[in-house]
């Protein structure tokens, strides 16, 4: 065993007792067995999965004999970075890791068994245990473990904690524009601009297509998407961005269509600004229902329709953008709170009225 601390005996954490009821208690500092790292927390972001959790309304698990909020007894929280301060030495030789180094985690915590993990899919795993929603507590704590299953990235000291955090986002934003399959003459156009899309943006425009187009509601958040590499922006609440969009194409329309919204309506606005033969990614969990004309898909445009999950093998890239100082986060991340004030941090995110975009909780 391996220490860097003076271990106190408890700490405070958020747990999940249901829909809408999440305690902040005092409960032990969790005890390192064999394979398991423990980290001080030094940020957590809230994520737009965390409010549906917590009101109840994420399918996350795709069974509707499982509960469509987090587990209960369950520490929440999955953008996650913290300091290594106790380990075995098979953990840290496990994960390539020191006591004493930051770190951040991907948010599942893939068994190593099933059909998806044994063929590389770990992101797809078939228990898809995850931290901070399923068997697993998250980061909305002073301390946390971290399992030998889970896959840990190095992160430098040398960010401020919530900029850190923000791997785990922008590392699934990074997947979506993977999935995109973009190439350099495309019309590419990113729905949303919040945290995860301002990172497809960023992503999008990495992959150095010809015309990069963000949509929002909000000139504050446009703005954001114009430093993160967007060349066009469209506030939707004033123009039509299907009109827009074939006008700027010769009527033929966009290419690549990234959606991170998580609102029904962006949707359809997607498949209806796609020209022919063009490709849709959806990212977004959302809260209801979403029903489409499918003959658009079909008989009318023939179109590419991709999802996308979680961050997989975007996590170096993502660090490495964060480390390189190429993205605005002090801009984006504009908003941090301590643990005793995660209630104010959840209601934060669920009001879209305002200027912020990514909230975050600082434990420590």
């Amino acid at each position: 065993m391996v220490a860097a601390f003076e271990r106190p005996e408890t700490m405070s954490a958020v747990v999940c007792h249901g829909p809408e009821n999440y305690k902040l208690e005092t409960l032990p500092v969790p005890a390192v067995e064999d394979g398991q790292l423990l980290i001080r927390v030094e940020a957590v972001g809230v994520c737009a999965s965390d409010l549906k959790c917590y009101h109840g309304a994420a399918k996350f698990w795709g069974d509707e004999n499982r509960p469509a909020w987090a587990q209960e007894g369950v520490t929440p929280g999955h953008e996650l970075v913290g300091t290594i301060v106790e380990a075995t030495d098979a953990a840290l030789a496990h994960h390539g890791v020191k006591v004493g180094e930051r770190i951040a985690c991907e948010q599942i915590v893939p068994c190593g068994e099933c059909r998806y993990c044994q063929r590389g899919q770990y992101w797809m795993c078939g228990p898809h245990d995850m931290f901070g929603f399923r068997n697993y507590n998250g980061a909305m704590a002073e301390y946390m473990l971290v399992p030998i299953k889970a896959r840990v990235h190095r992160v430098s000291a040398d960010l401020p904690p919530a900029h850190a955090a923000f791997a785990e986002p922008l590392a699934c934003s990074l997947h979506a524009v993977e999935r995109a399959g973009i190439t350099f003459d495309d019309v590419v156009v990113v729905a949303g601009c919040g945290p995860i899309g301002l990172g497809m943006v960023a992503g999008a425009k990495a992959k150095n297509p010809m015309t990069v187009i963000a949509l929002d509601m909000s000139d504050h958040k446009l703005d954001l998407a114009r430093k993160c590499g967007a060349d066009i922006t469209i506030n939707i609440s004033r123009e039509d961005a299907v009109e827009k969009i074939k006008e700027l194409t010769d009527g033929y329309g966009a290419d690549v269509y990234i959606e991170g919204t998580g609102h029904p309506s962006a949707v359809k606005q997607g498949l209806n600004l796609l020209r022919k033969l063009g490709t849709y990614v959806e990212y977004s969990v959302f809260g209801s229902d979403v029903t489409v004309d499918w003959s658009i898909i079909s008989d009318d445009k023939e179109l590419n329709v991709l999802g996308a999950h979680l961050g997989p093998h975007c996590w170096p890239a993502a660090i490495k953008m964060i480390e390189s100082g190429i993205l605005p986060l002090d801009e984006i991340c504009t908003d941090q709170f301590p643990l005793e004030k995660f209630q104010e941090a959840l209601d934060k995110v669920a009001d879209s009225s305002g200027e912020s975009v990514k909230v975050s909780i600082l434990p420590n």
